[in-house]
């Protein structure tokens, strides 16, 4: 199975590693991710004002590229899945954007939000099936204690996103109990890390992920893992002397047996 594949600016500098382990992981699994030609930054927020075009159609190109090979369009960044999926839904249901962008674009054929958007994750429940990865697994991560950080990017808004329940997801536990693993739910794993204001707001930013460390580490968890690379920023920083922050790619590396063939 082949999927088109946008990976985002991020994986291709500072969150290499989330993107390596991810395309290892699928070939193991017997599945390819084939990044699309000429992708554009994503703009990384979604843009809420309702007459905001320019910064929607590099998510756009993408989601159109998808459609004419024939394929889903896999993400992996939490911002990226979050801004190309809410972009998706304009073109598939607002009159206006999809009309305006079509315009802008003047592509062969218009494009009206026809590609299916996939987390990661996503294929691993969906596609491929946690008791199949269970099945293919090799090097089980027994006796880890990890606790999933969802963050708010994956989760919300719910009706759009659809990738899980918002106010409590099992996603992530389950991909936790398919490599063998132990999941530890604590209250914080799908509040903000402070992403957007850690610039601005650094203390404020640093406060929001001591609550998620701190909560995290009091339920029991040993490591924690995500799914972006601003969380995994943000947390990394407030985990100094505590536990480790990885990708959840990584960890499915190595229940795979594949991470030790990864060049970062």
């Amino acid at each position: 199975m082949k999927y088109s594949y946008y990976p985002g600016c991020t994986l291709k500098n500072k969150a290499k590693d989330l993107d390596a382990y991810a395309r290892a992981s699928a070939l193991a699994l017997g599945f390819e991710l084939e990044e699309i030609e000429d992708w554009q930054c994503c703009g990384g927020v979604y843009p809420l004002g309702t007459d905001e075009i320019a910064s929607k159609l590099s998510s756009v190109r993408a989601l159109n590229e998808a459609k004419v090979k024939g394929q889903d369009l896999v993400t992996l960044c939490s911002a990226c899945h979050h801004v190309i999926k809410r972009v998706n839904d304009d073109m598939k249901n607002v009159d206006d954007i999809r009309t305006r962008a079509n315009n802008y674009m003047q592509l062969e054929e218009p494009y009206a939000g026809e590609t299916e958007v996939l987390h990661f994750l996503e294929v691993l429940r969906d596609k491929v099936g946690f008791d199949k990865l269970k099945e293919k697994v090799v090097n089980p991560l027994k006796d880890k204690k990890i606790g999933a950080y969802y963050g708010c990017l994956l989760l919300r808004p719910g009706k759009v996103l659809g990738f899980d329940n918002p106010e409590n997801p099992t996603i992530i536990e389950d991909f936790i109990r398919a490599i063998g693993a132990t999941p530890v739910v604590y209250p914080y794993r799908n509040e903000c890390c402070g992403g957007y204001i850690s610039l601005k707001e650094k203390e404020m930013a640093k406060n929001m992920c001591d609550k998620i460390v701190d909560s995290a580490e009091g339920f029991g968890a040993e490591m924690l893992i995500t799914a972006c690379p601003l969380c995994m920023y943000n947390l990394n920083k407030s985990t100094e002397g505590k536990i480790p922050v990885v990708y959840f790619t990584e960890l499915l590396a190595e229940a795979l047996g594949v991470k030790e063939e990864v060049e970062i």
